[in-house]
């Protein structure tokens, strides 16, 4: 069991914008620690709660346990 999300899916298809330019405009983050979450990382709960905030959707709307 693992923490999985769905920022790819919403950079995607809400956003369509480059990892980069999501990640320092509307995340308002470092790209390089961004691009690690979209690669298989797991954000710490703090950059979880932060992501969902500047996204205005529930964390669980992002973030969900695998089975």
């Amino acid at each position: 069991m693992g923490v999985r999300h769905k920022l790819k899916e919403i950079r995607m298809k809400e956003y369509m914008m480059k990892q980069n330019e999501f990640a320092e405009k509307v995340l308002e983050m470092d790209y390089r620690k961004y691009n690690n979450y979209e690669n298989g990382t797991t954000p710490s709960g703090e950059a979880m709660l932060h992501i969902a905030k500047k996204l205005k959707r529930p964390v669980e709307e992002i973030f969900y346990l695998e089975d």
